[in-house]
């Protein structure tokens, strides 16, 4: 195998979007493409210091997977495996195909299927889906309950003119809880509004610098908030005052989540991520989710069995929570014809966005 940082071979492999590696008969890493470095978080060169086991759990099936290609000398896959780990990160589900290398003996080449994405899309559709349902609700609600609560309120205030101190106590409670539900419902209305979305060229970081600005005023005052940007990053095609909603909520979110905390931290990154693309139901095209918005915090983490539900409407945690703050922000990610999903662990949960970068011209950016 051809060194990674030189030669034709190199050039092939990097522009690869599954991650490959060689394994040496020590064990050490001596050759990663740029998907492999992106996939372990570490660089070529560190990676060349370490073993596998380094960065994949004790007795993880991949180690046993190239143990078995060095026994039979012949190539060997397995489907659907965990090498999830605190250091390269949570849902790490990866196809694996393994061979040996003929002039090397004991070195083996892997090239790893990583199955998240496949997943996270599968699981964005399900979304939808829940978000298609809120959206006849919030129909139904709007005008089957708005109705009647503004005869109960104003059959309320009539009531409060003719009682006492003590029934009039009563009748604020009715008109209380009926402006409540207003809101409630007001709330979900936003879920029926499915008019096209006006979207521009919109520079992200200012954006993120607009929602930090707002946390550190408000709900998030005692966080510390750190930035992880790329500064060559084009423009994304979107809603700016809609990303600004959605990060919003998402920051909000951390700042509760690591109420309390006395190294309570918010990392808002942005990075470019090419190879991702997405089928469009009803057409051949594919959309290419380039950009890639994170919001991680140190918190305790998302309750396991809450993970595959969190985006659906009125699933939460919090005690006076209506659980659509984040069944809002799969819609809006929905409709700029994005992927949001959420991986999490304790001191490391991590709320991504993957959206379509702007492009100038007659032709459609979607398709870009």
């Amino acid at each position: 195998m051809e060194p990674a940082t030189d030669g034709p071979a190199a050039a092939v492999l990097n522009a690869l979007p599954n991650p490959v590696i060689m394994i040496g008969a020590n064990g050490v890493i001596q050759e990663a493409n740029d998907a492999a470095q992106n996939f372990f978080q570490a660089s070529a060169a560190f990676m060349a210091r370490h073993s596998l086991g380094y960065f994949v759990p004790f007795g993880s099936p991949l180690l046993e997977l190239i143990n078995q290609v060095r026994e039979r000398q012949a190539p060997v896959s397995e489907y659907r495996v965990d090498v999830s780990s605190p250091r390269i990160g949570t849902e790490k589900i990866v196809d694996i195909y393994a061979g040996p290398v003929l002039d090397d003996p004991g070195a083996v080449v892997v090239m790893l299927q990583e199955r998240t994405m496949a997943d996270k899309i599968d699981r964005q559709l399900t979304h939808r889906g829940a978000a298609r349902t809120v959206t006849g609700l919030a129909a139904m609600l709007a005008h089957e309950i708005k109705n009647p609560l503004s005869g109960i309120r104003g059959a309320a205030q009539l009531l409060e003119q003719s009682c006492d101190d003590q029934d009039r106590a009563l009748t604020r409670l009715i008109c209380d809880e009926a402006d409540r539900i207003v809101k409630l419902v007001d709330r979900m209305e936003v879920f029926s509004d499915e008019r096209p979305i006006e979207r521009t060229a919109v520079n992200i970081h200012t954006v993120l610098d607009h929602v930090k600005r707002l946390a550190l005023s408000g709900f998030a005052r005692n966080v510390k908030i750190v930035e992880e940007y790329d500064p060559s990053l084009p423009p994304v095609l979107a809603n700016r005052d809609q990303l600004v909603q959605v990060f919003l909520n998402l920051v909000k979110n951390a700042a509760e989540a690591t109420s309390g905390q006395a190294d309570a931290e918010i990392a808002l990154s942005t990075a470019y991520r090419p190879g991702v693309r997405l089928s469009v139901p009803g057409s051949r095209d594919k959309v290419t989710l380039p950009m890639e918005f994170c919001v991680r915090d140190n918190g305790p983490g998302v309750p396991e069995d809450l993970l595959p539900h969190l985006f659906d409407p009125f699933v939460t945690t919090k005690t006076n929570g209506s659980g659509l703050g984040l069944a809002l922000v799969a819609k809006i990610v929905r409709d700029h014809g994005g992927v949001v999903e959420c991986e999490s662990q304790p001191r490391r949960t991590v709320f991504r966005i993957l959206m379509p970068a702007f492009v100038a011209g007659p032709k459609d950016p979607r398709n870009a």
